[in-house]
C-alpha cells in the first residue's frame, strides 16, 4: 500500500495524484514482497524471491532508468548544472503529467538508444548485473542502494556528494557495484541511505 504526496509517480498508481489514504498498489498485487524503501520523490521494493521494482522520479537516474541529465553530464561535464538539495529543479505538476514515461519518438520506442525515462508511474522490475537477488534496499533523497545476497553493494542514482561510492561525484543511471568492499574483503549485510549519503555494515570476510 502506499498514500500522500504523488507528483512524481512515487506512489505507483500510474498517475501522478495524491492519495490521503492507504490504497494497494495494483502492479505488485500478490508478490510477496520483503523489503520497501522511499526516497524523496521515488521507491524501491524487493521481492522475497529477489527481484527489484522501482518507480517514481528519475530525474537523476536514481531508478537506474535511463534519464537525460545523466547523458548530458556524461557529454558535457563542464556545463552540467548542479542540483539543489532543496530539489528546485523539480517539475511542477503540468510537466509531470506531460513526461510520463515519455518516448521522444517513434523510432525510440522501437530501440533507439535515446529513450529517456522522466517518470515511472507504474513499478518496473529493474535488473541487475549477473541476474543478481536483491536482499535489502535503502533510498536516498534521489539515490538508491542495494545489497544483494553474497554481501555486494550496487547504488545509482545522483552523486554529486559521492554519495554513490564509486569515488568519483558522477551521478549514474546504471546499478553499479561498490568496489571498495570487494578489493577490501568486506561482505556489506545492511545498508541505509540518508538524504545525501550512505552507511552500511560490513564484516570481514
Amino acid at each position: 500500500h502506499s498514500w500522500g504526496s504523488g507528483r512524481h509517480g512515487q506512489l505507483g498508481h500510474g498517475g501522478v495524484e495524491d492519495e490521503a489514504e492507504p490504497r494497494i498498489v495494483e502492479a505488485l498485487h500478490g508478490l510477496a514482497m520483503a523489503e520497501v524503501a522511499a526516497g524523496s520523490w521515488h521507491s524501491v521494493s524487493a521481492s522475497v524471491s529477489g527481484d527489484l521494482y522501482v518507480w517514481g522520479w528519475n530525474e537523476s537516474g536514481q531508478l537506474g532508468l535511463p534519464t537525460k541529465s545523466c547523458s548530458e553530464e556524461h557529454q558535457n561535464p563542464s556545463q552540467q548544472k548542479e542540483l539543489s538539495a532543496e530539489g528546485e529543479d523539480s517539475p511542477s505538476p503540468s510537466d509531470v503529467r506531460d513526461t510520463v514515461i515519455k518516448f521522444k519518438s517513434k523510432k525510440a520506442a522501437e530501440g533507439d538508444l535515446n529513450v529517456f525515462i522522466s517518470i515511472q508511474a507504474f513499478p518496473a522490475l529493474l535488473d541487475l548485473p549477473e541476474e543478481s537477488e536483491v536482499s535489502k534496499v535503502s533510498c536516498g533523497s534521489r539515490h538508491t542502494a542495494v545489497i544483494i545476497r553474497g554481501g555486494k553493494l550496487f547504488t545509482w542514482g545522483w552523486g554529486t556528494y559521492g554519495q554513490l561510492g564509486h569515488g568519483h561525484t558522477d551521478s549514474s543511471d546504471l546499478p553499479q557495484l561498490v568496489e571498495y568492499f570487494v578489493q577490501n574483503h568486506l561482505s556489506v549485510l545492511d545498508v541505509v541511505c540518508g538524504p545525501w549519503n550512505t552507511f552500511v555494515f560490513a564484516r570481514q570476510e
